[in-house]
């Protein structure tokens, strides 16, 4: 990320404290290479479109990708409301309607983790520097997360962020989201132990079944048809165990009706 000639003292305490985001795909390692030739495409461009709507500046953002991944340093001035708020929900919608055109073929989905944070963060030689942009990656890579979108399999994009995220942003009335939609975990993942706070569009994410992570529906099932609905939990502080086996379950709010969703993509990236 450092220039050659510049200075990697100077690189590193060139940023401040700032909005962080990450995303991710499930799936991607389980396509072929045409289908995620179109999945790198499709994030890019959606990533752009949703920060339009939101009105961030996406062009000052910097960057570090990895094919199926973005993680990006946000300006300062970013709001943070509007990255929580009017950006996931924008990603959200053009994912679905992104989706739904590859729906038409029986296609795998193209279906996101996002993961949001705000700290101090640095460049250093090959890429960010920075207690906070390593959190972030823990996070968007945690099986809580993970397991969120294994739990509701007609849901395009599931979210985290962090504790002081959502206390100061989320909680605090910030956004249109109200804090009862987001479910807290626990994130213990290599040295890092914390928490964060999931929400997934379209899914009461506090009555879907965060026992055992189970599989995607198998290959032949049919979409809309949905799973059952089983074993609801909605206590705040419970952490997602993540195991192996099982089906899937999922109730959006709407008297338990599943939505329309993708065909599996595989096992989770």
């Amino acid at each position: 990320m450092v220039g050659n000639g510049g200075d990697e003292q100077d690189a590193v305490t060139a940023f401040g404290r700032r909005p962080l985001l990450a995303v991710d795909a499930k799936g991607y390692g389980g396509v072929d290479v045409e289908t995620q030739r179109q999945f790198q495409q499709a994030i890019v461009g959606l990533l752009d479109s949703a920060a339009a709507k939101a009105g961030l500046d996406r062009a000052a953002w910097e960057t570090q990708e990895g094919g199926d991944s973005l993680f990006a340093v946000l300006p300062a001035d970013t709001s943070e409301p509007a990255l929580v708020d009017d950006f996931m929900r924008a990603l959200d919608a053009s994912l679905r309607a992104f989706n739904f055109n590859l729906g038409k073929g029986r296609r795998p989905w193209l279906r996101l983790r996002a993961a949001v944070h705000f700290g101090a963060v640095g460049l250093g030689a090959n890429g960010f520097v920075g207690r906070a942009p390593v959190e972030t990656g823990r996070i968007l890579d945690c099986a809580p997360l993970r397991a969120a979108l294994d739990e509701a399999p007609y849901a395009c994009l599931a979210v985290a962020v962090s504790s002081t995220v959502f206390h100061d942003v989320v909680e605090e009335a910030y956004t249109t989201i109200p804090p009862q939609e987001f479910r807290r975990v626990g994130v213990q993942e290599k040295e890092h132990q914390g928490e964060a706070w999931i929400w997934v569009p379209g899914a009461e994410i506090r009555q879907v079944d965060l026992g055992p992570a189970k599989k995607d529906p198998a290959p032949g099932h049919t979409p809309g048809a949905g799973p059952s609905v089983g074993n609801l939990h909605s206590g705040e502080g419970s952490a997602i165990v993540v195991g192996n086996g099982g089906s899937a379950s999922v109730t959006n709010g709407a008297g338990g009706v599943p939505s329309p969703g993708p065909e599996s993509a595989g096992e989770r990236p």
